[in-house]
C-alpha cells in the first residue's frame, strides 16, 4: 500500500515556483474570512441573531430621549385636551341656549313680545347676538313672535277698548318698541271716526262729573281726553259736544260739590 504524506503548503508553493504566502496578524492557515458586518466573537462565542443587547438598549434609550418621538406625544395629547375643552363649551353654549328659550317661551306665555323686547329678555339670559338673533329667528318662522298680531292686539284694548285716538294708540305702539313699518301699517287701516269716537267719549265721561261747575268740568274733561290721544282740535270739538248735550249750551254754571 502506498501511503502519501500531506505535504506542507509552503512547500507546495514553492515546488510550483509561487512565492511564499504571509499571514497579517491574528490570522493563521485554514481561517474563514469573516464579513466586516459580523459582530467579533467575544469569549469565543459570535451573536449572529442580530446586533449585541447593548446596541439595543442604546438604540431604545436614543428613542426614549428623541425629541421628535417625545413632541409628537405632547401634541396628540394636547390635541386630545383641546378636542375635550372644545366639546364642554359646544355642551355648554347648548345649555345656555336651551335655558334662554325656556325663559323667551316662558315670557311669551304670559303676552306677546316685539322682536325687541324679546331681544331683551334674550340679552339678560346671556346668550351672545348671534345666538339670540337664532333663537328669534326660529321663534319668528313658529310664530310666536308676530309684530303684526301683536299691533292688532293694541288695537284692540288701546282703541277699542279704552277708546283712545290714533296718537294714543301710536304712543303705545311705540313704546312697546314695534318695527316702524308694521306700525305705520296698522295705524293707517284704523277707521277715520275719530270725531266720533272722541265726543261720545266726552259725553260719556262728562254724565260723571255733574256735580262740578262749568269751569272745573272743561278743565277735567280737556285733561282726560288729551291722555287719552286726541289732539287738541278734537278735543275742544269734543267738549262743547259734551256739554251742549247736557243742555245748558256750555254755558257758565255755578254748582256745588
Amino acid at each position: 500500500m502506498v501511503h502519501f504524506e500531506p505535504q506542507d503548503d509552503a512547500a507546495e508553493r514553492a515546488d510550483a515556483g509561487l512565492a511564499p504566502v504571509t499571514y497579517l496578524p491574528g490570522a493563521a492557515p485554514g481561517m474563514k474570512r469573516r464579513s466586516p458586518l459580523q459582530p467579533r466573537p467575544v469569549d469565543g462565542v459570535t451573536d449572529i441573531e442580530g446586533p449585541p443587547a447593548a446596541a439595543v438598549a442604546a438604540g431604545a434609550d436614543e428613542a426614549d430621549t428623541d425629541p421628535r418621538v417625545s413632541d409628537h406625544t405632547d401634541d396628540d395629547a394636547n390635541d386630545e385636551a383641546d378636542f375635550d375643552a372644545d366639546a364642554d363649551a359646544d355642551a355648554d353654549a347648548l345649555d345656555e341656549r336651551e335655558r334662554a328659550e325656556k325663559v323667551l317661551l316662558h315670557r311669551l306665555r304670559g303676552r306677546s313680545l316685539s322682536t325687541v323686547e324679546a331681544l331683551l329678555v334674550l340679552g339678560a339670559t346671556g346668550v351672545d347676538s348671534g345666538e339670540a338673533s337664532e333663537i328669534i329667528e326660529k321663534f319668528t318662522e313658529l310664530n310666536y313672535l308676530d309684530e303684526a298680531k301683536l299691533a292688532d292686539q293694541i288695537i284692540h284694548s288701546h282703541n277699542v277698548r279704552k277708546g283712545l285716538g290714533r296718537t294714543g294708540v301710536e304712543a303705545e305702539m311705540r313704546r312697546r318698541k314695534l318695527d316702524p313699518g308694521v306700525m305705520l301699517d296698522k295705524l293707517e287701516e284704523l277707521p277715520d271716526d275719530e270725531a266720533e269716537r272722541v265726543i261720545d267719549l266726552a259725553t260719556k265721561r262728562i254724565a260723571q262729573m255733574e256735580r262740578f261747575d262749568d269751569q272745573t268740568i272743561d278743565r277735567r274733561l280737556t285733561g282726560f281726553l288729551m291722555r287719552k290721544g286726541y289732539s287738541s282740535t278734537l278735543v275742544r270739538l269734543a267738549v262743547k259736544a259734551a256739554m251742549d248735550s247736557r243742555g245748558g249750551g256750555g254755558g257758565s254754571r255755578v254748582r256745588f260739590r
